[in-house]
C-alpha cells in the first residue's frame, strides 16, 4: 500500500504552477482524488471485513424438492433451484424450537435416514420433531477451511483486486497528469517560465508601461517644462510610432497630442521609476530574451502534453473495456467446487460474499468517475488539436497599448502562454510588456535619464588636442537627454548606443560642430535634423556593415568633413550610398577607412568639391584608381595600406595636388616620380613604409618639394639629386641602411628637420651645421662616435636625438644652442650628467623666457 504522504507529494506542485493548469487539468486532478479515496476506502474494507461464508449442498438434496407436509407444516423447507438463476438463489432453512443438536446424532440420524427411506410416515415425523437442522458431519475448523479455500476459487479475481486497481490506475492517472512538470527538460523551463511570470506581473514597470500616461506623460511634461525656450519635440502617440524600425533612421515629427479624459500633469513624478525597481526591470528584460531563445527553439513541452494527454485517454479505454465487463461478476452468492471431497465429504458449497453490494456500488461509482474523467481528456484533445497552441499572437495586446512591436511567439513558448491564457489572460499581457522593445527603450530611458544627470555629465566633459570641449559616451542603452543641456559642448562621441536618439533639444547645442557615430546607428527626429544640417561641420561613422550607417547622414548639407570607417567589400560598394553624397554640396574632406578594391565611381559625384581625399585600407589591393583624374581639386591625398606596388598614373592628374600620401604600400621603385614635374604645387611627398631601394635623380624636377618622408625603406644612399631641392624644410630618412649622410646636405638652407634615426651612420659632416635653420635633429639608433662642437651654430635647435650611439661625452658647446633644454635633449643619462655645471644649468632653465623672446 502507499502512504498517504507519498500520494500527498504527487500534488506538491500544484501552488507553484497553478497558472499552468487549465480547468480541466484542475478537475482531473480532483477527479483523480475521488478516485484514490474510492480505492483506499474499499481497500481498507476489504482489509477488515471481506470474507465469504460457506454452507455444503448436501447429496440427498441434489435434484430432489421436499415434500410439503399434509398438516400444512414443515419444521424446515428447502428450497432448491435448478435453473442457472435459480442456482444463484439462496437456500433457507427455518428452525422452530430446535434443540441443541450433537454431531454424532447428526450423523446418526442422516445414516438411519439413509438406510430406512420406508419408515412410516409417523416415526419420520416423530424423528423431524425430535431433532431439527441438517446433518453435516463437519465441525468448526472444516468450516473455517471450507471458507478459506472458497475465497480464493469460488470468488472472482475482480473481487478481490478491485481495490488495489483502482489505486494503480489513479496513480498512473495524476503521475500521467502532473510528467510535464516533473520531466527534467521540461521542468526547467516551467520553472524558469513560471518564475518570471510571476516576477513581470508584480513588477512596478508593467503597470507603469501598461498605463498610457506612464508610457506617454514622461516625454509630455517634458516637453510642457522645456517647450517654452526649445524647439517643439517629437512625442510618441500612436502604436505605429512607438516601434521605430532600423530602416528609418529618422523619426517624423508630429504635434502635441492631450486627451480630452486624461488629467493635465505638470509633475512627472509618476513616470520616475525606483532604482533598485529599474534594475530589477532591465534584469527581467534580459532574462525574457534569453528565455524566449531558449525556448522557441522546440516544442518539447507541448509534445509531452499532448503525449500524457493521450496516454491519459487510451488508459480511460482501456479501463473502462474491461471494467464494465465485470461489474456483473461481483455477486453476494457463488457455487464453490473445491475439490476436497476426501477430506470433507462434500464436493459443492454455496458462499456468500459479505462486501459484493459495497464493492458493486464502488465500482459503478468508479466507472461513473472514469467517464466523466475521460470525456474532460477528449475534450482537452479537442482543445489540442482545434487551435494552433505553437504560434501565440500579442495582437489584442498590441491594440489595447502603446506597444505595437511586441512580437509574435511559437513553439514551447507559444503553448505556455496559452495554458497561462486558460488561468488568466492578465497574465500574457502584463508578461507581453517585456517583450516590447519599445518598452525596453522607454525603461533604459528612464533608467538612463535617472543616473547620467547634468552634473555626472558635466564631469565627463574634456579638453581635446584642438582645445574644444569633448563629451564621449560609451556603451549607453542611449542618449541621456541632460547631454542636450551641455550647451557648449564642441565634440559629442557616441559609442556602441545601440538605441542612440537625437532629439530636439540637440538644437540648444549652439557650439556643437563635431559628432562621432562608432557602431551608433542614431535616430534623429526631424527638428534634430534640421540643426544638423545647418550647424554640423564634422561627421565621424564608424560601422561594421555599410547598412548601419544612418541615410540622414547623407543629407547634411553644411557638412565638410565625413570620415567613413567600416566594411565596404565589392559586394557592398554598390550599397555605400555615397551616391547620396552628391547632397553634400561643401564637403572638402572625405575620409575612407576600409578594405577598397576600387574607388567608388560614385564618389565622382562630390569629387569637384573635395580638397582632401584619405582611403585607409587594410591590406586589400586598390586596383581601380581612374576615378581619381575627376578630382581635379583635391589639394591632399592619402593611398595608404593599399598594397600599391608603383606610383598610380592617374595622381599625375591632380594639377592642385599639394601633399601626397603613399604611406605603407609595397612600392620598390619611383622611376615615375619625373612625371611630378607637372605637379607645380605639389610641396609634401611622403613614400614612407614601402620598400624603396633607392631614389632617382629625376627628384629634382619636383621643384617645389618642402618635406619629403622616406623613412622605413631600403635605401642605402641619400643622392646628391635630393640636396638639389632648395625649398626643402623637412627630411627624413628614418630607418633605412644609409652609412653617410653626403656633404651636399649642406645645401639644404631652409632644411628645419632632419631625421635619419635608425640608420648607420658614423660621423656627422661639417656641412650639416651649415643649416642654421635646424630646429629638429634626429640622430638617435646610429654609429656615432662624436658630435663636432659646430653643433653650437644652430641656434634654433629645439629638438635633439642622441639616444643610442657611441658617444663618449657630449660637447659643451651645446649651452650656446638658445633654444634647446633638457627636455629637448635625447640622450643617455650619464652623458647629460658628464656635461659641465653652466651647461646643464642653461638646459634645466625656464623655456618660457627663451621661447617668449624668439617669438
Amino acid at each position: 500500500m502507499f502512504t498517504l504522504a507519498e500520494v500527498a507529494s504527487l500534488s506538491d506542485i500544484q501552488p507553484t504552477y497553478r497558472i499552468l493548469k487549465p480547468w480541466w487539468d484542475v478537475f482531473m486532478d480532483y477527479l483523480a482524488v475521488v478516485m484514490l479515496m474510492v480505492a483506499i476506502f474499499a481497500g481498507t474494507m476489504q482489509l477488515t471485513k471481506d470474507q465469504v461464508v460457506c454452507l455444503p449442498v448436501l447429496q440427498s438434496t441434489v435434484n430432489s424438492k421436499v415434500q410439503p407436509d399434509t398438516s400444512g407444516k414443515a419444521d424446515f423447507t428447502t428450497v432448491e433451484t435448478t435453473t442457472g438463476q435459480e442456482e444463484a438463489s439462496m437456500r433457507t432453512v427455518s428452525f422452530e424450537s430446535a434443540p441443541t443438536v450433537t454431531p454424532d446424532i447428526l450423523v446418526s440420524r442422516a445414516t438411519s435416514s439413509q438406510y430406512q427411506p420406508t419408515e412410516s410416515g409417523q416415526e419420520l415425523k416423530k424423528e423431524q420433531k425430535d431433532s431439527s437442522g441438517r446433518k453435516t458431519n463437519l465441525d468448526f475448523q472444516q468450516y473455517v477451511f471450507i471458507n478459506q479455500m472458497c475465497y480464493h476459487l469460488a470468488l472472482p479475481w475482480y473481487s478481490k483486486y478491485f481495490p488495489y486497481l483502482v489505486l494503480i490506475h489513479t496513480i498512473i492517472l495524476i503521475v500521467s497528469s502532473n510528467f510535464w512538470f516533473k520531466y527534467p527538460k521540461t521542468c526547467s523551463k516551467i520553472e524558469h517560465f513560471v518564475s518570471i511570470l510571476g516576477k513581470c506581473f508584480e513588477s512596478p514597470w508593467t503597470t507603469k508601461a501598461l498605463s498610457e500616461t506612464a508610457c506617454e506623460d514622461s516625454e509630455e511634461n517634458k516637453q510642457r517644462l522645456t517647450g517654452a525656450q526649445s524647439l517643439p519635440k517629437y512625442v510618441s502617440t500612436s502604436s505605429d510610432e512607438g516601434s521605430p524600425s532600423a530602416s528609418t533612421p529618422m523619426i517624423t515629427k508630429s504635434g502635441f497630442k492631450f486627451s480630452a479624459d486624461k488629467p493635465m500633469i505638470e509633475i512627472p513624478s509618476v513616470t520616475i521609476l525606483d532604482k533598485k525597481d529599474g534594475e530589477q526591470a532591465k534584469a527581467l528584460f534580459e532574462k525574457v530574451r534569453k528565455f524566449r531563445a531558449h525556448v522557441e527553439d522546440s516544442d518539447l513541452i507541448y509534445k509531452l502534453y499532448v503525449g500524457q494527454t493521450v496516454i491519459k485517454t487510451v488508459k480511460f479505454i482501456f479501463i473502462l473495456c474491461y471494467t464494465a465487463n465485470f461489474v456483473n461478476t461481483i455477486s453476494f452468492e457463488h457455487i464453490c467446487n473445491p475439490k476436497v471431497e476426501h477430506l470433507i465429504g462434500y464436493t459443492q458449497f454455496e458462499c456468500t460474499h459479505n462486501m459484493a453490494y459495497m464493492l458493486k456500488k464502488l465500482l459503478i461509482s468508479y466507472i461513473s468517475l472514469i467517464c466523466v474523467y475521460g470525456f474532460i481528456c477528449l475534450y482537452t484533445l479537442f482543445w489540442l488539436f482545434r487551435i494552433p497552441l505553437k504560434e501565440y499572437s500579442f495582437e489584442k495586446v498590441r491594440e489595447e497599448s502603446s506597444f505595437s512591436d511586441i512580437p509574435d511567439v511559437k513553439n514551447d513558448f507559444a503553448f505556455l502562454l496559452h495554458m497561462v491564457d486558460q488561468y488568466d489572460q492578465l497574465y500574457s499581457k502584463r508578461f507581453g510588456v517585456f517583450l516590447s522593445e519599445v518598452s525596453e527603450n522607454k525603461l533604459r530611458g528612464i533608467s538612463l535619464n535617472h543616473e547620467w544627470t547634468y552634473e555626472k555629465l558635466r564631469q565627463h566633459v574634456s579638453r581635446n588636442a584642438q582645445d574644444k570641449q569633448e563629451l564621449h559616451l560609451f556603451m549607453l542603452s542611449g542618449v541621456p537627454d541632460a547631454v542636450f543641456d551641455l550647451t557648449d559642448l564642441d565634440v559629442l562621441k557616441l559609442e556602441l548606443i545601440p538605441e542612440a536618439k537625437i532629439t530636439a533639444k540637440i538644437s540648444q547645442m549652439t557650439n556643437l560642430q563635431e559628432l562621432h557615430l562608432y557602431h551608433c546607428p542614431a535616430k534623429v527626429e526631424q527638428t534634430a535634423f534640421s540643426f544638423l544640417r545647418d550647424h554640423l561641420r564634422c561627421l565621424h561613422v564608424k560601422f561594421t556593415d555599410v547598412a548601419e550607417i544612418p541615410a540622414w547622414v547623407y543629407l547634411l548639407k553644411t557638412l565638410r568633413e565625413l570620415y567613413l570607417i567600416g566594411n565596404l567589400n565589392s559586394e557592398n560598394n554598390k550599397m555605400i550610398g555615397l551616391e547620396s553624397l552628391r547632397e553634400l554640396r561643401h564637403l572638402k574632406i572625405l575620409h575612407v577607412k576600409s578594405n577598397l578594391t576600387k574607388i567608388p565611381p560614385n564618389i565622382t559625384d562630390v569629387a569637384p568639391h573635395l580638397t582632401k581625399l584619405v582611403i585607409h585600407n587594410d591590406g586589400t589591393k586598390l586596383v581601380v584608381l581612374n576615378s581619381l583624374k575627376k578630382m581635379t581639386n583635391v589639394a591632399e591625398l592619402e593611398l595608404q595600406n593599399c598594397e600599391l606596388e608603383r606610383i598610380p598614373h592617374a595622381i599625375f592628374s591632380l594639377s592642385n595636388l599639394q601633399e601626397l600620401d603613399l604611406k605603407s604600400n609595397s612600392i620598390r621603385t619611383i622611376e615615375e616620380i619625373i612625371s611630378f614635374q607637372h605637379l607645380k604645387r605639389l610641396t609634401c611627398l611622403k613614400l614612407w613604409h614601402n620598400k624603396i631601394v633607392s631614389i632617382p635623380s629625376s627628384i629634382t624636377h619636383i621643384k617645389n618639394l618642402e618635406s619629403l618622408y622616406l623613412s622605413n625603406n631600403k635605401l642605402e644612399t641619400l643622392p646628391a639629386a635630393v640636396f638639389s631641392l632648395q625649398k626643402l624644410r623637412c627630411l627624413d630618412v628614418s630607418y633605412n641602411s644609409i652609412a653617410v649622410i653626403p656633404v651636399e646636405i649642406g645645401l639644404l638652407q631652409n632644411l628645419q628637420h632632419f631625421h635619419i634615426t635608425g640608420n648607420k651612420v658614423d660621423i656627422l659632416p661639417k656641412q650639416l651645421f651649415k643649416c642654421v635653420k635646424l630646429r629638429t635633429l634626429s640622430l638617435g639608433q646610429n654609429c656615432i662616435t662624436s658630435i663636432p662642437d659646430k653643433v653650437s651654430q644652430l641656434l634654433q635647435l629645439t629638438y635633439l636625438e642622441l639616444k643610442g650611439n657611441c658617444l663618449d661625452r657630449l660637447p659643451a658647446t651645446l649651452g650656446q644652442c638658445q633654444l634647446l633644454r633638457k627636455s629637448g635633449l635625447i640622450v643617455e643619462d650619464h652623458l647629460f650628467d658628464a656635461l659641465p655645471s653652466e651647461v646643464k644649468e642653461v638646459l634645466n632653465q625656464d623655456t618660457s623666457i627663451p621661447f617668449a623672446n624668439g617669438i
